[in-house]
This record gives structure tokens, C-alpha cells and sequence, in this order.
């Protein structure tokens, strides 16, 4: 790599590398507080000489940050000065040249990623200050594409301009590689990234810290969590940005045929590791190889854990050599291999909260071209329970929806035989809002892919009648989800559970319907009866992964329908009496578990209170319980109202009277008698053909009304009669 030239009275200052931000990536710059600026006498837009173990360029920006001592530089710019996350670079301004020429050699293995259009890389790669030997990343790509600067004219640092004669030529780069993944491709794992760091660079880096203390370093982590959260890019961004070698073992691929292939396999994986040491290995889908030896049948798969066992207690003698494992079921894992000696650290890697979500969003679509209406915020609050895997999948299916929405507008105003979207017509691809919203109704998220998730479009004024129990949930809702930081000041526990007691038809699962569209949190709705199975244990697991989802999707309303099915009163009824018994038990223990994790919104309905476990019902599990009386009349205005606010009614129709003729009604059979009269308002108006505009009026209601209530006597009686 040419060495840049600095000016004979350029001051050099010191300074630790950090995190780039987001839009920087591929731009070559290098953002400083501006009291280091003003040491280096540089201003915005200077070219500086980064110096760590090799050299770069970069372009002087100002930083936001506020933290003097620090230079946000991207992978690609760390690569090229050989230097990490925290670790010390020199900074010294330099004169740079305008490019005349510039001569690319592409940095990957096989086919291309894409076409690659000198014309095109030039629009991208305006302003970016390059020097011979360095990679270049080009931003337009949203995955690394990155090439290696061969020759430049003149010769040293320049600066790529408009009219620079860019060229890529083939086989003439050197044995340098930029980074495939850096640290700016993760978003939102800022914790973990930080542990694994400290996990794995600190015994490759210093390792002679650890002998000065005395102590051994770690030798393995554990990644846990759910598919789809960063696991694998995580494994793969420390490998890059630590530049050891890095060896990546899928679990199954460790299987063989043969006796004894399969341990063969794992002792020359591990070999490989301790001759390129210090090295990562990294063994994706880890409980393929180490099953519980416990559970399996099948001599191999014990013979396999019994291998890796070994092995990894054997790295004392074999150098600098850290095992990742990753593992979306770690309960599988054999007991063994969690203990301190194999996995030092086990690190959770969970499903990403709505400012995760935007960091996310925001590395998906730095190279997409958003219109003005797009808001990420609003993006990342209605993506509830995606992971990382979810938004890409769901940028993707925003760009086809936008390609698919562009083609046809071009095909359409193509009139002079060309082809449609051709590259003049490009400027005018926008992603919208409306790509989005389009979008979100198409991704389905993974998280929570078991269970139905409901997002309601309904609210508080879409249910009549009700105001004081509207009036409780909001409070209790917004108490524990918006404001439970008041509690945690107070040393209290804010309210979580809330039992809506009350006969059918009365709006129970309406109001929760409700409160999740008024607060736009996702619901969770389980019916009791659909957790029981046949098989002994199942339904007692149906109901641990019901907790376990709701925790991953906080905050979240988790709603038991029926509650009476899962937690029956003793001695209530005889039959599965052990079923139940083993419900309840592990129903109570989920829900005093609870108590640690913020955001779940526990809720559940019944019409027989009586037939509910009073254990159930103390202060801390359910802490409210909302009773659900038959509406009054002015209640029954309010239903009718809501229920008819789209039908056109006559001009006889009093609302008030027929609340007051539907006494006795629930809200559900209010409902149907709307229903009903419209029906046969309908039926009349197309039966007579007439002109005249169509309108319900007050003789079919109370036909309805009269029909509904003989029907309602007769079961009244009925249900008495039965009553012992």
C-alpha cells in the first residue's frame, strides 16, 4: 500500500477507534469532535492518514457524539489500517490529489454479486478518498461489495471525482481481503456485541494479561435464541473484525455413515483450529452434535458428545482457540457441556425491541432509495416481534413491491417500443410508505409464528356502553406498560393480571380486542381448551411455550379465553382431574414468574367464576378483577349507536326506545338483533324494486325485538327448570 505523504507542518494526534454510523458505511469517512479537529487543524472535508498496523485515508467529518479521543470509522476503514474496535490510530492531515484514473479489482470469490457498472460505481464513489492497495466498499449495495484499489494516477492518496476514469480490471489484486461482515451490518446487539468482544478478543489479543493474573482464559460461548436474532452474523462480524482465521462447522455436518467417522471429523476440525491458531470456531445448530445423552438412543450421538467433550477440555494445551456455539434449543444441550471449562459464557440472544428494530430497518435500507413519506420510527413500532431475519425479509418484499409497482407504470407510459425501466427512467424508483404498509401485511413475523398475533384495528369507541371498565383497563395498562418506572421507583410491583368476570355476550373479548387496538400492543389470544392433549406432559409444554413466546414479545397482551378450562376448582369436576391439577400447578408457577419480566399484560375471561381455582385469583397473579354486568339502557343506546352507525336508518327509528324494549339484552344480542333487521330491511328493498332509497326502519327492528324476546323467555324458563 502506497504511503500517504502528509504536509511538512501536519500535526498527528492520537486517537481510539469507534463504531461508524449507519449512513457513513462505504464512504470512506471518519467522523472527530471538533476539539480534535481543531488539534489536527483540519476542518470538514480534509483527507486524513489513519495509521495502525498498516495505512488508510479517510475524509474528515464532524462528530455528534460529544466524546473527544475518538474516531467512528467503518469496517472497511479498520481493515485498511489494521486496526479494532477501542484500539489506538494515528491521525495526521494530508494533501490529496484529484484522481485522474482508478483501477478496481474485485474482492470476492465465484460470480458476481451483481452487475457492476463503472458508470454506476463512479455516481457512489464521488468524493471517497482512496490510495493504491486499499479496499473500497461500494454503499450502493445493501450486502458487501467490495473491490481492491490496483493503480491510481497520479500515484498516492487521490480523490475520486466526477470525471475519474474508473476501470475494474480482473486478477490483479493482492492477498488482502476486506471485511464480508463488520460490526455496522449488526444492529441493535449492542450489549452482546460487546460481551462477545470481551469474550473473544481479549484471550487473542492480550493473552499474556491472563498469565500475568494467573488465570485461564475463556475458552467457548454460548449463543442462544431464537431463529433468525444475528447468532451466525454475529459470529461471523467478530471473526472479521478480530482477522483470525475463522473455521464455520454446521452441526450436521459432522454426522457420518461409518463407526468412528463422525468423532474423526470433529478431531480434524479441531486440529485445523489449533494449527491456525488463534483461530474462532464456530459450530452453528450446536444441538445437532450434543444432544442429551440422556434422551438419545442412538450410540453415536453419545459417542459424538462424548468427543466434543473431550476436545474442549483438552484446549488448555492447544493454543488460542475460541469455540462459539449457537443453538436455538438450548434445553437440548447435554447438561455437560454448559458447565464453566467448555462454554464460559452462555449469551441470549433475544428478539429486538422497537429501537433495535429501527437500527435494524435503518442497515436494510441504506442502499434503498425512500421516498419522502417514509418513516422508519412508525416502521419499527408496527413490526412488533421481528427479528433481524424478518425485517430483511420484509426490505426485500418492499423493494419487489416497489419494482413490481414501477414496471408496470413504465410498461405502461412505454410508448416508443423501448424497453420499460430502462437506466434513464431509474431516477424515478422510490420505496414508499404504501410499500411498507403493503409489505408488513406479507412478512408474517418468526418470533411469534406459533401462535396467532392479533393486531387489532378496533378501539374503545368501536365497543358501546362500558366506560368504567374502559376507564380500569386503560389505567391498569397504562400503569404497567407505559409508566411502570413510577413503581420501580417506589420499590412496588405495578399490576399485571386482570380476570374479566361476566355472562356471555357481554363484551369481555371485545373490551381486550379493544385495549390492544387503543394501545397498539399485540395481542396473544389462547382458548383454554385448545392447550390439552392426549399425550402426558403436552399440555403442560403447550402452555410453557405459550409464557415463553409472551416473554420474547413483550410487551405484549397474553389473553386466556375460558380460563375455567386450564384452572378449574377443585373437586369442581372428577374427570382429568390429574390434567388439570398438573395445569394449574404449572399455570401459577408461569405466572409468578412473571413478576421479573416487564411488558406482559396478563388477562383472562370467564362466565363461571365459581368453577375458577381461588388460588388463581389472589392479589399478585390477578390483581383486579372486572366484573361484566347486562348494559343498562343507556348502555344499550350506546351499542345500537355503534352497531348502526353505517346503516341508514328511517326517521322513525327512536334509538331510546329501543333500548329501552331490548331490556334484559346483552351487548352480543344487541348486536344481532341489528344484524337481523338490516336483513330484513334488505331482503324488502330488493323484493319491491322501489326507487326510493334505502333505509331501515322502526318496524323492523321491533320485529326483531319481539321475536328475540320470546325466544329469550322460552330459554329463560327452560334454563330454570334445569336447575336443581
Amino acid at each position: 500500500m502506497t504511503e500517504p505523504a502528509a504536509s511538512p507542518v501536519a500535526t498527528t494526534i492520537t486517537l481510539r477507534v469507534a463504531e461508524a454510523r449507519v449512513e457513513d458505511i462505504g464512504h470512506a469517512v471518519a467522523r472527530l469532535a471538533a476539539a480534535d479537529l481543531d488539534r489536527l487543524q483540519a476542518h470538514h472535508g480534509d483527507i486524513l492518514r489513519i495509521t495502525g498496523r498498516t495505512v488508510a485515508v479517510a475524509r474528515a467529518e464532524a462528530s455528534d457524539r460529544g466524546v473527544d479521543g475518538l474516531i467512528q470509522i467503518d469496517g472497511t476503514v479498520r481493515s485498511n489500517c489494521g486496526a479494532g474496535l477501542q484500539e489506538p490510530v494515528s491521525v495526521t492531515p494530508i494533501d490529496a490529489a484529484p484522481a485522474v484514473a482508478v483501477r478496481f479489482s474485485p474482492l470476492w470469490d465465484g460470480a458476481a454479486p451483481a452487475i457492476i457498472a463503472p458508470d454506476r460505481m463512479l455516481a457512489d464513489l464521488v468524493g471517497v478518498p482512496v490510495v493504491t492497495g486499499a479496499a473500497v466498499r461500494v454503499p450502493t449495495y445493501a450486502k458487501a461489495v467490495n473491490f481492491q484499489v490496483v493503480r491510481t494516477i497520479p500515484a498516492g492518496p487521490v480523490v475520486i471525482g466526477p470525471r475519474t476514469d474508473l476501470r475494474v480490471v480482473e486478477g490483479e489484486q493482492t492477498a488482502a481481503r476486506a471485511p464480508a461482515v463488520s460490526y455496522e451490518d449488526i444492529g441493535g446487539l449492542e450489549r452482546e456485541v460487546a460481551r462477545v468482544r470481551e469474550i473473544v478478543e481479549l484471550p487473542l489479543k492480550h493473552a499474556r494479561v491472563f498469565e500475568r493474573l494467573g488465570i485461564l482464559a475463556p475458552k467457548g460461548v454460548l449463543l442462544y435464541g431464537p431463529p433468525g436474532t444475528g447468532k451466525t452474523l454475529l459470529a461471523r462480524a467478530v471473526a472479521a473484525e478480530s482477522r483470525v482465521h475463522f473455521i464455520h462447522l454446521n452441526g450436521p455436518e459432522i454426522m457420518r455413515k461409518f463407526y468412528g467417522e463422525s468423532e474423526a471429523r470433529l478431531r480434524e476440525v479441531f486440529e485445523e483450529a489449533a494449527r491456525h491458531a488463534p483461530a474462532i470456531l464456530f459450530i452453528d445448530e450446536i444441538d445437532a452434535v450434543a444432544p442429551k445423552r440422556t434422551d438419545v438412543a442412538g450410540e453415536v450421538e453419545k459417542r459424538v458428545v462424548a468427543q466434543l467433550l473431550s476436545l474442549m477440555d483438552g484446549f488448555v494445551s492447544r493454543g488460542q482457540v475460541i469455540v462459539i456455539g449457537a443453538t436455538n434449543i438450548p434445553e437440548v444441550l447435554d447438561p455437560a457441556l454448559r458447565r464453566p471449562g467448555r462454554f464460559d459464557r452462555e449469551i441470549d440472544i433475544g428478539v429486538p425491541n422497537t429501537q433495535a428494530r429501527l437500527q435494524i430497518l435503518k442497515i436494510h435500507t441504506r442502499a434503498m432509495p425512500l421516498g419522502a413519506d417514509v418513516h422508519l420510527p412508525e416502521i419499527a413500532e408496527h413490526s412488533h416481534g421481528f427479528v433481524g431475519a424478518d425485517l430483511e425479509a420484509l426490505c426485500q418484499e418492499v423493494g419487489m413491491i416497489a419494482l413490481r409497482r414501477f414496471l408496470a407504470g413504465s410498461a405502461g407510459s412505454d410508448t416508443t417500443g423501448g424497453s420499460a425501466g430502462d437506466a434513464g427512467d431509474l431516477s424515478s424508483l422510490q420505496v414508499t410508505h404504501t410499500d411498507f404498509v403493503t409489505g408488513l401485511k406479507e412478512v408474517e413475523p418468526s418470533a411469534t409464528r406459533e401462535f396467532f398475533i392479533e393486531k387489532s384495528t378496533s378501539t374503545f369507541a368501536s365497543i358501546g356502553g362500558l366506560d368504567s371498565v374502559k376507564r380500569l383497563v386503560d389505567a391498569v395498562v397504562e400503569h404497567s406498560h407505559v409508566h411502570d418506572e413510577i413503581y420501580q421507583r417506589v420499590g412496588l410491583t405495578p399490576p399485571r393480571g386482570l380476570l374479566l368476570v361476566g355472562p356471555s355476550g357481554t363484551g369481555k373479548t371485545a373490551i381486550v380486542r379493544a385495549l390492544s387496538g387503543e394501545k397498539q400492543i399485540p395481542l396473544i389470544a389462547i382458548d383454554g381448551p385448545q392447550l390439552y392433549s392426549r399425550w402426558l406432559g403436552e399440555s403442560e409444554k403447550a402452555l410453557r411455550e405459550v409464557f415463553k413466546k409472551a416473554r420474547r414479545t413483550a410487551p405484549c397482551l397474553l389473553f386466556f379465553d375460558t380460563i375455567d378450562a386450564i384452572a378449574p376448582k377443585a373437586g369442581a369436576d372428577q374427570s382429568g382431574a390429574d390434567v388439570h391439577h398438573r395445569m394449574l400447578s404449572q399455570l401459577l408457577r408461569e405466572i409468578d414468574n412473571l413478576r421479573d419480566v416487564n411488558g406482559v399484560i396478563l388477562l383472562a375471561a370467564t362466565n363461571r367464576p365459581e368453577g375458577v381455582e381461588p388460588a388463581l385469583l389472589r392479589s399478585g397473579r390477578f390483581d383486579y378483577i372486572v366484573r361484566f354486568a347486562k348494559p343498562d339502557t343507556a348502555d344499550r343506546a350506546a351499542i345500537i349507536r355503534v352497531c348502526c352507525r353505517r346503516v341508514p336508518l328511517a326517521s322513525d327509528v327512536n334509538i331510546e326506545d329501543l333500548a329501552a324494549r331490548a331490556e334484559g339484552f346483552t351487548g352480543a344480542d344487541i348486536e344481532s338483533v341489528c344484524k337481523k333487521a338490516t336483513l330484513l330491511a334488505i331482503a324488502e328493498f330488493r323484493a319491491q324494486a322501489s326507487a326510493a332509497p334505502f333505509a331501515v326502519g322502526r318496524s323492523y327492528f321491533e320485529a326483531v325485538l319481539d321475536t328475540s324476546q320470546d325466544t329469550k323467555d322460552t330459554m329463560d324458563t327452560k334454563d330454570t327448570k334445569d336447575r336443581p
